[in-house]
C-alpha cells in the first residue's frame, strides 16, 4: 500500500533544503574560484609595477558582491626608511577628494540649505560681477561681462568658467599659478584665497563648458560657510563620522604620521624624488583646506565612501545621500556640445560626467572610468584611482602615492607612474570577471 501523501512532505522538504543548500554551496564556491582568480591577477599586475621601477608601492582594493575579495599591498611606503606598503598606509588622494566635497555639498541639497541651480553669490559674494576672457589666452583686461552668476551645479561639473594655473595659457595660467598656486595648500586664509581667485577673470562663460579647475575648492568654501564653520568640521560632521571613516581628513595627527606614504616624484622609472605636502604635516591644522586635492585617507576609508555610493547613499545601515541624490550624482550631466569640446590636457571627452565624477555612457569608449554604463569615479594627480560598476556590484581601488611633475602649460604631457600597472589592473579585473561568468552560464 502506498504510504500516504503527508507521510512523504518531510521526505520532500529535506530534498528540497538539500537542493537549496547544494545551490548556496556551488556559489560559495564560485565566488571563492572567483576571488582567488581575482587575487593572483591583481598581484601579478601590482608586484609588476613595482618591479619594474616604474611606482615604489600600491595598496589595490577589490570590493565585489557585498564584499572584500582582493587586498593586495606590495612595494614600499617609505623606500629610504624601508617601510613595506600596507592597508594601513595613509595616501594623499589629490582629485580624488573632489567627489568627497561634493557629496558633502549635496547632503546641504538633500536638507533644503542649498539648490544647485542656486548662484554661489549668495554665499561668496566675491564671484558677484565676474568678467570673462575673450581669448583663453588674451590679456586680463580683454574681457567681457559673465552673462549670468556661477551656480551650484557649475562647480560640482567643473562648468564654472574656474581654471588651474598649470592647466592655463599664458597670462591667466601664470597670473593663477601666482595668486593661488596649485591649489593644495595655501598661506592665505579661505576668505583671502577667495577674493585672490575671484580678482581674476574667468576663462569660459558659466555653463559653457568643462574647464578642470578650483571649482571644487570653492564648492568646499562655499559648503562650509553655509554651515558656519571650517572644512575638516564640516566634513567630519557630515561623511567620515557617518561613514566611519576614521583615518580620513586634510591634516595628519603626529601619532598617524609613520603610516604616511612618502609622497615622490617621478620623472623616470627608478628614479624617485621624495617631496612633501605641507598641509599634510603641518604644526597644526592650517586655515586654508583644499576640497579639490587636500584629502589624506587609506584604502579601507575611501572603499567605505565608494560603498556608500554603489549602495545609493546608505553605507551598513547609515544613511548618508538620499538615493535619488546620488543617482543624480552618478548622471551624465553634460549636452552632446559639451562633450564635443576637450577634456583634461587635451583627451577627447568620451564619457559623460556626472556631479564630480566621470561617467560611463558608453560601455565601449575609453575614459578616466571604464566599465558598463552607469560606471562612475574619478582619478587622481598622486596616481590614485577609483572607479564603481552597479551593473558588476563591483569597486575598484588603486592607491600609490607617486606623480609627475606638474605639466607646463602647452607642455607635452609627462609619463605617468603606475599607469600602465594600473590600466593592466581594470583589465585583468574584467578579464577574469567575464571569465567567471561565461563558466558559470555554461556550466
Amino acid at each position: 500500500m502506498n504510504a500516504p501523501l503527508s507521510s512523504q512532505l518531510p521526505a520532500d522538504g529535506t530534498a528540497a533544503a538539500f537542493a537549496a543548500a547544494l545551490g548556496s554551496a556551488n556559489i560559495a564556491l564560485a565566488r571563492r574560484t572567483e576571488a582567488a582568480k581575482l587575487r593572483e591577477a591583481v598581484e601579478h599586475v601590482a608586484r609588476s609595477a613595482v618591479e619594474s621601477s616604474d611606482i615604489p608601492g600600491v595598496v589595490v582594493q577589490i570590493w565585489r558582491e557585498g564584499e572584500l575579495c582582493c587586498d593586495v599591498a606590495a612595494g614600499m611606503r617609505d623606500l629610504e626608511r624601508k617601510v613595506p606598503m600596507d592597508r594601513s598606509t595613509l595616501f594623499g588622494i589629490a582629485s580624488m577628494t573632489k567627489p568627497v566635497t561634493v557629496a558633502l555639498a549635496l547632503r546641504l541639497v538633500d536638507e533644503g540649505k542649498i539648490r544647485l541651480d542656486d548662484s554661489i553669490t549668495r554665499w561668496i559674494p566675491e564671484f558677484a560681477q565676474m568678467r570673462v576672457l575673450r581669448r583663453p589666452d588674451g590679456p586680463l583686461d580683454d574681457t567681457v561681462p559673465a552673462q549670468r552668476s556661477i551656480t551650484v551645479e557649475d562647480l560640482m561639473t567643473h562648468r564654472a568658467g574656474l581654471a588651474y594655473g598649470f592647466l592655463t595659457p599664458p597670462p591667466l595660467g601664470a597670473a593663477l599659478l601666482a595668486r593661488v598656486g596649485m591649489g593644495i595648500d595655501s598661506a592665505l586664509t579661505p576668505d583671502a584665497w577667495l577674493k585672490s581667485l575671484a580678482e581674476l577673470p574667468l576663462i569660459f562663460q558659466p555653463g559653457e563648458r568643462f574647464n578642470y579647475g578650483h571649482s571644487i575648492d570653492v564648492l568646499g568654501f562655499l559648503a562650509a560657510r553655509v554651515l558656519g564653520r571650517d572644512l575638516g568640521s564640516a566634513m567630519n560632521e557630515k561623511l567620515f563620522a557617518p561613514l566611519g571613516m576614521a583615518d580620513t581628513g586634510f591634516w595628519i595627527p603626529p601619532e598617524k604620521r609613520s603610516r604616511m606614504a612618502t609622497f615622490y616624484i617621478s620623472t623616470q622609472p627608478g628614479v624617485f624624488a621624495p617631496a612633501n605636502v605641507r598641509g599634510f604635516t603641518a604644526g597644526k591644522p592650517e586655515e586654508y583646506v583644499s576640497g579639490g586635492q587636500g584629502l589624506v585617507t587609506t584604502a579601507t576609508d575611501y572603499l567605505r565612501f565608494a560603498r556608500m555610493l554603489l549602495k545609493d547613499g546608505k553605507l551598513d545601515r547609515t544613511r548618508v545621500l538620499k538615493a535619488d541624490t546620488v543617482r543624480m550624482m552618478c548622471s551624465n550631466r553634460f549636452t552632446d556640445e559639451q562633450r564635443t569640446f576637450p577634456f583634461v590636457v587635451g583627451a577627447p571627452f568620451n564619457q559623460g560626467f556626472g556631479l564630480g565624477m566621470s561617467v560611463v555612457i558608453d560601455a565601449n569608449q575609453p575614459g578616466a572610468v571604464s566599465g558598463g554604463v552607469g560606471t562612475f569615479g574619478w582619478p587622481g594627480a598622486f596616481g590614485g584611482w577609483w572607479q564603481a560598476d552597479p551593473q558588476a556590484d563591483t569597486i575598484l581601488l588603486w592607491l600609490q602615492q607617486c606623480t609627475p611633475a606638474p605639466p607646463q602649460p602647452g607642455g607635452a604631457m609627462p609619463r605617468l607612474p603606475g599607469q600602465k600597472g594600473l590600466m593592466q589592473f581594470r583589465k585583468a579585473v574584467y578579464d577574469t570577471i567575464r571569465g567567471e561568468t561565461h563558466a558559470k552560464l555554461a556550466g
